[in-house]
């Protein structure tokens, strides 16, 4: 019984990571942004306040983490004219990914 629980708990924990990582960030701190499960990973999706991307204002994604099958994180950003999601980086681990989302210096994911 304890082997199938353990999945779910590393899933909570990742997400927790990156909810208390996303408190972090130098973009649009004054949105709520909310982590949704994409495939066997995560996704940031938040408020497009600046309407940018969306003139509605709607929920656009930001980025989504995906683990990859040799171990460690795949880090997405999404390409929102093309509606599709661009490797930005591969074989990174959960906080090197999130501080590059956070960070963002090239404004790739917090537009």
């Amino acid at each position: 019984m304890n082997a199938l629980r353990e999945p779910a708990t590393v899933l909570d924990l990742d997400r927790r990571r990156i909810e208390h990582a996303l408190g972090q960030r130098a973009r649009y701190k004054y949105v709520a942004p909310r982590i949704e499960r994409e495939g066997a990973g995560w996704k940031i999706v938040s408020p497009n306040c600046s309407r940018s991307v969306d003139p509605a204002g709607g929920d656009i994604d930001i980025a989504w983490f995906e683990p990859a099958p040799a171990g460690g994180w795949q880090l997405h950003a999404r390409d929102h004219p093309a509606h599709c999601w661009i490797l930005k980086a591969k074989g990174l681990t959960l906080p090197q990914a999130l501080a590059i989302v956070c960070e963002d210096a090239a404004r790739e994911y917090w537009q």
